[in-house]
């Protein structure tokens, strides 16, 4: 028999958290970490305040693409404070055990780092806490899940069948953790020629949006496969932290206005 699922309440450390948002994925390799850094740019571009937790323990990618390398500060007490970029407050594990060292941990403890993360940094008042999930439906996810109240997921997938397959999978983890998916997100949906602008879709097109269809779930973005979005990530300058947002960045922010639409009641910026 399975367990019923429990509704999460959240740790005293957000407490000044209006909403928790998860990013997620079936599979590794869709772009997930992007998309999360981008959707908080984008609320934090709406006026919002922002914080991003970069959870994926294994591969946490979040300080690379956003060019944040100093370690957070520890108060006496042990509490966290998350480092401050971009308008974001941001905490990952990367900032802690350095950039190239491997972590390798059993599950038990890369609970435990997630729980840490949650309960010991002091975000602060933020309107949205943006989480960054490590890919799949494991240890950290479930933890993550059952020991927070979460306002919603986004599940970011790419065209092919075999990305799609497993999202069913991610749909059905939330169902029973009782989160509701706010909807999907397409990433390497198509690539724009750069000499003649004509659109090539590599990996295939549209799966995302007939899956959402099928799922009951609102299609929030078709994000292209595109060499600014690539290159800005490796260079740590994300399209949406500059003073001036280029072209490419638009689909990132009309998907931070879609997740806040999806919200019931919408919230409004302070």
């Amino acid at each position: 028999m399975q367990e019923p699922a429990v509704r999460a309440s959240s740790p005293e450390a957000l407490a000044s958290v209006r909403h928790v948002l998860a990013v997620a994925s079936a599979k590794g390799g869709v772009g997930k970490s992007t998309v999360a850094a981008s959707l908080a740019l984008g609320l934090a571009r709406l006026g919002f305040g922002v914080g991003l937790l970069d959870a994926d323990l294994y591969g946490p990618s979040l300080p690379l693409l956003l060019g944040v390398h100093e370690e957070p500060h520890v108060d006496p007490d042990g509490t966290i404070q998350p480092v401050r970029r971009h308008g974001l407050a941001l905490m990952s594990i990367g900032l802690v055990a350095g950039r190239s060292a491997p972590v390798i941990w059993r599950g038990p403890l890369l609970a435990q780092a997630a729980q840490q993360f949650l309960r010991q940094v002091r975000w602060g008042q933020l309107d949205f806490l943006v989480v960054d999930l490590p890919p799949g439906t494991g240890d950290v996810v479930l933890t993550l899940c059952q020991s927070v109240e979460l306002g919603g997921a986004v599940v970011v997938t790419t065209p092919q069948d075999v990305a799609l397959q497993d999202v069913e999978r991610a749909i059905a983890m939330f169902a029973k953790v009782e989160v509701d998916v706010l909807g999907m997100v397409e990433n390497m949906s198509y690539l724009l020629c750069p000499h003649c602008g004509a659109r090539h879709e590599v990996f295939g097109h549209g799966g995302g949006r007939v899956a959402a269809q099928r799922l009951g779930l609102d299609f929030l973005a078709e994000i292209p496969l595109d060499p600014h979005i690539r290159a800005s990530g490796d260079a740590g300058r994300p399209l949406l932290g500059a003073d001036a947002v280029v072209p490419q960045a638009k689909v990132f922010q009309e998907l931070a206005e879609r997740v806040v639409a999806a919200l019931q009641p919408p919230p409004a910026a302070g």
